[in-house]
């Protein structure tokens, strides 16, 4: 039959430009893109990382660096310890290592502070100690940046202090990692607490200043 079209008539430009913008007033709006997640920083130490006196863990340099660098912290280790030194816990950098961080998904970058504890050991031992935890974190994170961070004393450092500091600070090089030196830094006297040894909250303002100017 002849005037018959078989198959859809193309509707006019009007109409396609009707349909068009109401599809696109129906249309759910896009979900807006998601913020990068925040970068983890852990902290593995003694009390100078983990609180002393009137300072909690949350207001510590550690702490104080992961605000200033944007990154959140995750802190471990206990007071008194070290790489040799068990403290009141009983336990070392490489076991507080072990039982409160390794089965924690893997840091952009972990900070192991400490040192000032292990004076009275040998030296040799204690760099053994340090290559032990380096080797371990190495095997089960090799992604992640480390960072030895030498001991932290606010007044003069003892003698027998410098020896451990050379001894960490050759293990981490030779471990590829980096070190950084807070004993070639000397705080004003008022940035410590009573006892002389550990620092006030604005002691550990201006190490966390120092440490995140390093990492940077």
């Amino acid at each position: 039959m002849r005037g018959w079209r078989f198959g859809p008539r193309k509707p006019p430009a009007a109409a396609l430009l009707a349909i068009f913008t109401t599809m696109s007033a129906c249309a759910p709006p896009e979900p807006p893109a998601a913020e990068p997640a925040p970068r983890v920083m852990m902290f593995l130490g003694d009390s100078f990382t983990v609180g002393s006196g009137p300072v909690p863990p949350s207001e510590t340099y550690a702490s104080e660096t992961a605000r200033l660098m944007g990154a959140r912290p995750v802190i471990a280790g206990a007071s008194g310890t070290g790489y040799v030194n068990e403290g009141r816990v009983g336990r070392t950098f490489e076991r507080s290592f072990e039982v409160e961080l390794a089965w924690r998904p893997a840091p952009d970058l972990l900070v192991i502070s400490g040192g000032h504890n292990d004076r009275r050991w040998r030296p040799a031992r204690v760099r053994a100690a340090a290559d032990r935890l380096l080797a371990k974190v190495r095997a089960h994170w090799p992604g992640t940046d480390v960072v030895v961070v030498g001991p932290l004393f606010m007044g003069e450092p003892p003698r027998r202090a410098y020896a451990v500091r050379d001894v960490l600070a050759r293990a981490a090089q030779d471990g590829g990692v980096t070190f950084a030196d807070p004993m070639t830094r000397r705080w004003p006297p008022a940035t410590a607490l009573r006892d002389g040894v550990h620092p006030t909250h604005a002691g550990h303002e201006l190490i966390a200043a120092w440490l995140a100017a390093e990492l940077a």
